[in-house]
């Protein structure tokens, strides 16, 4: 598998607290893919995408060499790198994560055969859908259609058909980032669309940094109180501020 790199050299595998959605502050296993479909502008791993020969634009203004940002790393790796983690709940993220569906059936497939009860969860951005086999293993899909705030082509980020599947599963939850009144105007648009139940469909305030969030989170929390959503903080961001492996 194509994983992001650490500064250190070591695959972004790391052992911490969800911070968001449904499972918010449950002890998890994040495994973080490099590569990416999209290029949103304010995206808080940029590094997993924006190499130096590409022209996608970041509001960071930095780029990155791809050798520097991805290891390679194989199934049997992942299991020994996480066998000493005291827990067996797993959260695959990137990037995009479903650019490597195949693996993960495999790595899913190879931690049931020893450890029956994980679990297993994967955040993903909406424009691809997943086939049985991996459906049929994936406990929780974390949705997050990038509305026109992330600076995307409509047509490259918004796939109402594959979101309407993925509500179908009853397994997706629907996270959407809320920074202005047109990001609400953008939802409601897509919520005309796209059939999903209010208790799946989750608000988050924009923000990279703890002092941002602060900002934008009342606003966003008192959006989902009126709208009957759910509201999801951005707990890691608390916790730890903008950091990697966290």
């Amino acid at each position: 598998m194509k994983l992001a790199r650490m500064p250190d050299g070591r695959p972004e595998i790391f052992y911490t607290l969800q911070g968001e959605g449904r499972n918010c502050g449950r002890p998890s296993i994040f495994i973080r893919a490099s590569l990416c479909n999209l290029s949103c502008q304010w995206c808080d791993t940029a590094y997993t995408w924006n190499w130096e020969d590409t022209n996608f634009e970041h509001e960071s203004g930095l780029k990155y060499r791809r050798e520097d940002q991805i290891v390679d790393y194989s199934i049997s790796d992942i299991i020994a790198f996480v066998e000493d983690f005291p827990c067996r709940n797993f959260v695959f993220t990137g990037g995009e994560p479903l650019l490597q569906e195949k693996a993960w059936v495999e790595l899913m497939t190879e931690v049931s055969r020893t450890n029956a009860d994980a679990s297993f969860e994967i955040e993903t951005n909406g424009t691809l859908f997943p086939k049985e086999d991996f459906l049929t293993r994936i406990h929780q899909i974390n949705v997050s259609p990038k509305l026109s705030n992330s600076g995307c082509n409509k047509d490259a980020r918004y796939k109402p058909e594959v979101l309407q599947k993925l509500a179908e599963t009853g397994k997706a939850d629907f996270k959407f980032v809320i920074g202005t009144n047109k990001d609400w105007k953008d939802l409601s648009s897509l919520l005309n669309e796209v059939s999903i139940p209010n208790d799946r469909i989750f608000l988050m305030p924009k923000a990279n940094s703890p002092e941002e969030l602060d900002r934008n989170q009342s606003i966003v929390a008192e959006l989902a109180q009126q709208q009957g959503f759910r509201y999801s903080d951005r707990l890691h961001l608390r916790l730890y501020g903008a950091k990697r492996g966290v």
